[in-house]
């Protein structure tokens, strides 16, 4: 059995994601959504202050990129360090948790980039033999 499988089939773990009340499924959101996902990553560089995270994660605006990054820190992936300056200051980092799902996000998003030119060409036909969107 691969790892994927047991992992599918793992009826020892105490959580269960594709259980309607489990919590991983809040964490699972914060983690995949378009910037929950975009925000980890790009903090896998280092600590960022938030206007030079905003500026990295191009599109999103102030008002999203703070409520991503609360529900990141309320879940134990980001660390949110103020410090006592005038004007303050506030870096925001990768905890060790942030850091190991951060890694298996870049995995994915390195395969994404790699394999486009087929995820492009998928859309093509897929557009050709159905009329477009």
């Amino acid at each position: 059995m691969d790892t994927t499988q047991e992992l599918m089939e793992a009826d020892d773990l105490p959580y269960n994601v594709f259980a309607k009340a489990c919590p991983s499924r809040g964490t699972l959101e914060h983690v995949t959504g378009r910037w929950g996902g975009l925000t980890l990553c790009a903090l896998f560089e280092g600590s960022l202050r938030f206007n030079e995270l905003r500026r990295r994660v191009d599109g999103v605006s102030e008002k999203m990129l703070s409520q991503t990054l609360h529900a990141l820190e309320r879940d134990g992936l980001v660390h949110r360090e103020a410090q006592p300056t005038n004007p303050p200051r506030v870096d925001y980092e990768l905890t060790p948790l942030g850091r190991e799902v951060a890694e298996r996000l870049l995995a994915l998003v390195q395969l994404l980039e790699g394999r486009m030119d087929d995820v492009l060409a998928a859309r093509e036909r897929y557009d050709t033999t159905r009329g477009g969107l």
